[in-house]
């Protein structure tokens, strides 16, 4: 019998609400739930597709163990974990913390798994966490730092509300990332008084809708923004009275920015001057303006110095704090942390001497890590909602790095890549068939949160990642498998559902037992956890979130429609969050308590960056290579590609093959025809890929798409495996972030290649 429900896609940040029917254990029919307070209704073409994540034939339905001749036998459970569990601590116990290293962890929607899978660091006390955002965003969480205070003051950006809005190194029409992504743009696009400018070495689905494309040379997006900044400056057009209000430091970034030769920096950019200087006055003397970025500019060359300066742009013309502009913004999940690493206490690598950024390694750097002769080497790795032997930089040194690890286990849905290489796989439920969210919420002024509630049961020999973990840390002697008083507390307190007693009373377990602070979020799942309604166990350290987001943002919860004083409002949110089967908004914020998340004592920002002005005036250009004359954007988003939760190649209805898109004139001048088989190349290997000529790319430039180059029931890789051509050299050296849209190949017509 057929159902309706809500639920919310996980394939993007934006994790748009969803309304869902249901028969037979299967998606019949997907579109926008009305009723989210946020999307309201919106939905994108990718999320209709959600079937082929949920029910498809590589889903895995008992532990697996791999045998001397690499092949996998089915375990139990418990047979699994407690032989995981035993070699875990005889790791840690000869060789310490700088012998286990975390990976992956979370995903697009799957971050109330994350609350428990840290745990696992504390256990094998160490701080080594890897994952995505360490090799997409953590040079922007680098410049945060020192501009706002904290690694964790993450800004946002409003541009349902801006009179100009600049996308630079984003495709917001296929990546989304701003609210109900392609209505948004469609709005802008019909309105006279606004004005939207895309910079973009393609011409991109957003780019044909702008009012001005910058079409600019690959990389060098730093002599650009650059050359708007000194347009700004030079011509008086900065915002003096809100820089000498709110910011620290302008007159070090005026000295630099009045040095840049304009002109000459346009030219190194292959923008023209009058364009360029035409689009900074706009944006300067616009009402409201606001900047929005991905990794078009996150993964190129000057990575860390392309965080500066965008946020430059809005901070030296005013356009920050206000609505239209960008802003900061809160968050109920603490998916950042700030490892300052000015400050000796953050633990740096074995090999590398590398530091944390917002609490995460770059995976650049871990195969070295991992392969190094020290005895302080990684040995044993967890990997979580992550597929890293693909999706990570340089595929042949994981592989090699893998294969020298003393343990290795996989947790996830399929048998990825990563888990072909583990020695357990350890199937976990999907997150449709358990309790879970989203912590990217960056929402300003009103932020919302939507925990998702199953919609499935889940399939048989699987648990969800809370229920892993626990067992876990039970069978590794952390922690007992009971909490008699509290659980007896919490079934007392049970029917209000505040659960103030059962907090009170577990800050003095707590305080007793200091070893099981790390520890806390599996103690409430096994305590309070049992007593909420639907099964919902794993939300049970959303409690105490809520509470803490209850006293930070009292004021702005209450204004939001939550009722209760000081000591109840986070329980009543929290039991909103339970209840919200379309989400729930947590607060409503004014613009100017902008400046009250900012954590510099000052409350102001801090512009100068001494290692940023350093990088800014020894700004070199790109020599090019001529072995490797084309530059490789690779990650393209596109309308059949996703993140690598799709698996099934059946949900594209068009590029199956994922083709490289090439300018027709550079096919020409290599006899390549549409639809040739060719091979592209770069310093670190080569991969086959099929043409498609697209003038919509610069000549001199080519681009794949992610999300391909997996395998699936069996078969050889399908599509293009990036990694294969990345080099983990090859990146910004502050943050260690690859330069995946900016790898240098050369094409090779498929015959002539063989004949190699």
């Amino acid at each position: 019998m057929a159902r309706t429900d809500t639920t919310a896609c996980i394939l993007c940040s934006r994790n748009c609400g969803l309304s869902v029917e249901i028969e037979d254990n299967q998606f019949k029919k997907i579109k926008g739930d009305k009723d989210h307070p946020f999307t309201q209704g919106y939905i994108c073409q990718k999320a209709a597709r959600l079937e082929h994540y949920q029910n498809h034939d590589d889903r895995l339905t008992t532990p697996l163990q791999r045998q001397s001749d690499g092949s996998f036998k089915p375990v139990s459970w418990d047979e699994a974990l407690d032989d995981i569990a035993q070699r875990l601590v005889a790791i840690r116990d000869q060789h310490g913390g700088n012998a286990f290293a975390f990976l992956g962890g979370g995903g697009q929607g799957n971050h109330v798994g994350a609350a428990y899978s840290r745990q696992l660091l504390a256990a094998m006390k160490s701080y080594f966490s890897y994952n995505s955002l360490g090799q997409e965003k953590t040079g922007d969480f680098w410049v945060n730092g020192r501009l706002f205070g904290k690694q964790y003051c993450h800004t946002t950006e409003d541009v349902e509300h801006a009179d100009y809005v600049l996308f630079i190194g984003t495709n917001p029409f296929q990546a989304h990332g701003i609210p109900n992504a392609r209505d948004t743009l469609k709005h802008i696009k019909k309105d006279p008084n606004r004005t939207m400018v895309v910079v973009d070495p393609r011409r991109t689905e957003t780019a044909k809708m702008a009012d001005f494309h910058l079409q600019l040379r690959p990389g060098s997006d730093a002599w650009l923004m650059s050359a708007m900044l000194a347009i700004i400056v030079t011509e008086n057009l900065h915002d003096r009275d809100f820089l000498n209000k709110h910011c620290r430091g302008f007159e070090q970034v005026e000295q630099a920015l009045r040095a840049i030769p304009i002109a000459d920096y346009a030219a190194r950019a292959d923008v023209p001057l009058a364009t360029l200087q035409q689009v900074a006055r706009g944006f300067a003397s616009a009402d409201s303006a606001c900047v929005r970025i991905d990794l078009g500019i996150q993964q190129t060359l000057n990575t860390t110095l392309n965080g500066y300066l965008e946020k430059l742009l809005y901070l030296v013309t005013g356009n920050f704090g206000k609505q239209g502009g960008n802003n900061l913004h809160t968050m109920l999940l603490p998916i950042l942390t700030d490892t300052d690493e000015r400050k000796p206490k953050y633990k740096r690598t074995a090999h590398h001497k590398m530091f944390p950024i917002a609490g995460i390694y770059p995976p650049n750097i871990l195969p070295d890590e991992i392969l190094h002769d020290g005895e302080d080497r990684v040995r044993a790795v967890f990997v979580d909602s992550a597929n890293p032997l693909v999706t990570w930089a340089d595929t042949r040194a994981y592989e090699k790095a893998f294969a020298a690890l003393e343990l290795s286990v996989v947790i996830d849905v399929t048998l990825t890549e990563t888990a072909r290489a583990a020695d357990y796989v350890l199937p976990a439920s999907s997150q449709f068939e358990k309790w879970e969210a989203t912590g990217f919420n960056l929402e300003f002024p009103v932020n919302g949160f939507h925990l998702r509630h199953p919609l499935f049961p889940p399939k048989e020999g699987t648990l969800s990642e809370p229920e892993i973990y626990t067992r876990l840390l039970e069978k590794m002697g952390v922690l007992p498998s009971r909490f008699p008083k509290l659980e007896r507390l919490a079934r007392l307190e049970a029917k209000r559902g505040l659960y103030l007693g059962t907090l009170a009373a577990l800050g003095a377990l707590l305080a007793k037992n200091r070893q099981w602070i790390p520890h806390a979020a599996s103690i409430v799942y096994r305590t309070i956890g049992k007593t909420l309604p639907d099964n919902a166990a794993a939300a049970a350290p959303l409690l105490a979130l809520t509470h803490v987001y209850a006293q930070q943002y009292y004021r702005e919860v209450k204004r939001a429609g939550h009722q209760g004083n000081r000591l109840t409002l986070g329980s009543n949110l929290f039991q909103a969050i339970l209840k919200g089967r379309s989400g729930v908004v947590l607060s409503e914020h004014r613009f100017q308590d902008v400046w009250s998340l900012i954590a510099h004592r000052d409350r102001r920002v801090h512009l100068a960056i001494p290692e940023m002005l350093d990088e800014l005036a020894s700004l070199a250009p790109d020599a090019g290579d001529k072995t490797y004359p084309f530059v490789l954007m690779a990650g393209e988003r596109r309308s059949y590609n996703a993140n690598q939760i799709y698996r099934d190649p059946a949900w594209r209805k068009i590029d199956p093959h994922g083709a490289m898109r090439m300018h027709p004139a550079d096919a020409e001048q290599l006899g390549i025809d549409n639809g040739d088989k060719v091979l592209c190349r770069s310093a670190r290997g080569s991969i086959e890929v099929v043409v498609d000529l697209d003038d919509s790319v610069r000549t001199g430039m080519v681009t794949l798409p992610h999300g391909y180059g997996m395998r699936f029931k069996g078969s050889a890789p399908i599509g293009p495996e990036l990694n294969r051509l990345t080099d983990s050299e090859h990146c910004d050296p502050l943050s260690k972030t690859p330069f995946h849209k900016h790898v240098p190949v050369r094409i090779e017509k498929l015959a002539a290649a063989e004949a190699v």
